[in-house]
């Protein structure tokens, strides 16, 4: 196997869609997002799914060579520090100015051609969302992108990484700290939906808010 080759599924990937983990000093598995912590590392397909089987299967054990202990609640604690970082750098576009509020700044932005994802709070209204949807459909119709959509942050933690009270709806806009921003989204999303299932069928949601962060 080479370095980048998933301990669970035996197949080798994009260090952009995979996660290094390593054994800490207490021999505790640690997951290593930025990977730069030091020691021997082995990676895993950045899915929800394979984590908890390599989990479930002790697979860690064989994949950094050594004896290791691997909580049962790893799984949860990655996605918790994925929704972290995806929430740090919305955090950074909106000091940079790449992100909007607000439901009439949203719809704006996106009928605009200024916005490359939108955002909701659990609390939005279905009518609030509906109408978003709905200027999302017409510029897709008018043969503009594909805007993904994400519901990814618990209530209110949108107030607290955009710097504002009552966030609901939100924008992130086309420009290099949005891309990032919306890297991050779309990592976050696919490491909590997808799976084997998902792959087989294209995930069509998925690849196109992926195609955007790289065109």
């Amino acid at each position: 196997m080479n370095d980048r080759t998933c301990i669970v599924t035996g197949k080798a990937g994009s260090v952009d869609d995979m996660i290094r983990f390593v054994a800490g000093p207490d021999g505790t598995v640690v997951p290593d997002l930025k990977r730069n912590l030091p020691g021997r590392g082995c990676w895993v397909t950045a899915r929800r799914d394979l984590v908890d089987k390599a989990v479930a299967k002790k697979l860690f054990r064989r994949g950094l060579k050594q004896e290791v202990s691997a909580d049962l609640e790893l799984g949860a604690l990655v996605d918790h520090l994925i929704a972290r970082r995806a929430l740090g750098q919305l955090g950074l576009t909106r000091k940079a100015g790449g992100a909007v509020t607000g439901h009439a700044q949203v719809d704006k932005a996106v009928r605009s051609g200024m916005a490359i994802a939108v955002l909701h709070d659990p609390s939005a209204a279905a009518d609030g969302v509906r109408k978003i949807d709905q200027a999302r459909t017409f510029v897709r119709r008018m043969e503009g992108p594909d805007i993904p959509a994400f519901k990814s942050f618990a209530e209110g933690e949108l107030d607290l990484a955009l710097g504002a009270g009552n966030v609901i709806h939100a924008a992130i806009l086309d420009g290099q700290p949005g891309r990032a921003a919306l890297r991050h989204l779309v990592f976050l999303d696919h490491f909590r939906h997808s799976s084997a299932e998902n792959d087989r069928s294209g995930g069509s949601s998925e690849k196109t808010a992926k195609d955007m962060t790289t065109e």
